[in-house]
């Protein structure tokens, strides 16, 4: 030991030496997801579902849908039952995964034509000045691989090799933005080329055989796995099902209880299940996280469940916007643990690169937030989010803080040539007592309404507000990409 520093220490009273060598013990036992060597490094594999239902496995209470290997993965891992999205839609949720940043904020809450996602041939996409956690990992050494559906843009620019991804296999949007439409009907007159299968960025197939993809994606993720299970890796694994059409291979089709639906929920399971079964037989399971979730809540109108949420697909409800996660690392996030803070889609950029070993832009405002405490399981961890802020289309519609959720004032119009417009006061909910969303407690807790109040007006000045009653545009904001001439993908 250093003189200086022996002689300091015997001038200090023993109680207080005593206090200062523990906390200096202490320090020595704690060991920061951010100093981990590089061998030590996690690998990571999101597999991202798009419109599951947060009742649709069995974790989450589904009772209708055997998902047995969701349910090990929870028994293994940690399930967080407050985890959001920031869209009720595809395209707008994906970009904040990708991005750490609410949809508003990078431009992609709605195409260029105002509608809710990215079409065909659309000529906005996920701007290429964009840091991604896949560009993030990059940096940081890893390989990186995106294989299903993408939804952020078509066009060359835009694709997933141009967003930090080596390696791209799957559908460019939604199954039914092809010769099929939602209902599994031929389709000729919406102006879709037939749906392609690309391989980078080479369409390969065109109308691709769907009762087989969830099989082809998982095939290719275990070729890939094997192929890199020596290198640090980042692996986005975004399923095309359950989105409507629904399709099964035959091992699953007409075997659940629960339709098409259950089928393809069913079907998926088994896919979880080949990937944690590829990792323990290339002995990486232990130094690999895998998060599962969805891309927004469940699309009851086809047989999801959100149960007991209250919305669904598309709304800023908690079933709209409130998803199941789960996620696993073997020997450090800790086994059959259940966390109830707040925490979202956004959080795993700058979450996922400090356990990298990087961190997250510095010279633009991420939204999401480190959340590597509750992922971890530690002690008296909480929510680092004051707010979370559910937009639709560019409207700012609800805010929670805390157990609190209230949904703003809005003009709400029907449908229909002559529907009538009817003013919606604000509403105020109490999620941890009314995860329905049932009772209106804004006069008994005029308080709580203000000061949430204040926090809407906070958003609206960063992020903007595209509600006619609210019109705001917002001082932080970026544009999303845009290309002059967009051109349909089509097979050589």
């Amino acid at each position: 030991m250093d003189m200086a520093l022996k002689g300091n220490l015997t001038s200090v009273p023993m109680k207080s030496r005593i206090a200062l060598l523990c906390f200096l013990c202490s320090l020595l036992f704690q060991v920061p997801a951010r100093s981990l060597a590089a061998g030590e490094r996690p690998n990571f594999i999101v597999i991202f579902c798009d419109d599951l239902g947060y009742n649709d496995i069995g974790p989450f209470g589904s009772t209708k849908h055997r998902t047995p290997n969701l349910d090990q993965m929870a028994t293994e891992g940690r399930k967080f039952t407050d985890f959001y999205v920031t869209s009720g839609v595809c395209s707008p949720s994906r970009s904040s995964l990708m991005t750490g940043c609410y949809p508003k904020r990078v431009g992609l809450h709605e195409n260029e034509k105002g509608q809710w996602v990215l079409f065909p041939g659309n000529q906005r996409g996920l701007n290429p000045k964009e840091d991604t956690i896949a560009e993030i990992m990059k940096k940081q050494g890893y390989a990186t691989a995106c294989i299903g559906k993408w939804h952020l843009g078509d066009q060359m620019e835009f694709l997933p090799t141009r967003q930090g991804f080596d390696s791209y296999f799957g559908i460019p949007y939604s199954n039914d933005m092809g010769a099929m439409n939602g209902a599994g009907q031929v389709v000729t007159n919406r102006g879709y080329p037939p749906l392609p299968l690309l391989r980078n960025e080479k369409v390969v197939e065109t109308e691709p055989d769907q009762r087989l993809i969830t099989q082809r994606y998982t095939k290719e993720v275990v070729k890939w796995l094997r192929a890199h299970k020596d290198e640090s890796f980042f692996l986005y694994f975004p399923q095309t099902m359950p989105h409507a059409p629904q399709f099964s291979s035959e091992n699953f089709a007409g075997k659940s209880a629960n339709g098409k639906w259950g089928d393809a929920v069913e079907e998926i399971d088994w896919s979880v299940g080949e990937v944690f079964k590829t990792l323990k037989e290339l002995d990486i399971d232990g130094k690999t996280i895998v998060a599962f979730l969805s891309d927004n809540g469940g699309a009851t109108r086809w047989g999801a469940s959100n149960h007991p949420l209250s919305g669904a697909k598309g709304s800023t409800m908690e079933g709209g916007q409130r998803v199941p996660f789960l996620i696993r690392w073997p020997g450090r996030i800790p086994q059959g643990t259940v966390c109830g803070e707040v925490a979202t889609s956004m959080d795993l950029l700058p979450s996922f690169a400090a356990l990298a070993g990087g961190s997250a832009p510095k010279d633009r405002i991420i939204d999401g937030r480190d959340v590597r405490p509750l992922l971890l399981g530690e002690t008296g961890a909480r929510t680092p989010h004051e707010a979370f802020y559910y937009y639709f289309r560019g409207q700012l519609q609800a805010l929670r803080s805390g157990d609190w959720k209230l949904h703003l004032a809005r003009n709400q119009r029907g449908r229909g040539r002559n529907a009538k417009t009817t003013k919606l006061p604000d509403r105020l909910y109490n999620l941890k007592s009314d995860i329905g969303e049932k009772n209106n407690v804004a006069k008994a807790n005029p308080e709580v309404v203000k000061r949430l109040l204040g926090l809407a007006a906070k958003a609206r000045e960063d992020l903007g507000d595209d509600a006619p009653e609210h019109k705001t545009e917002g001082r932080n904001t970026r544009k999303a990409g845009f290309v002059k001439q967009a051109v349909k993908l089509r097979q050589d």
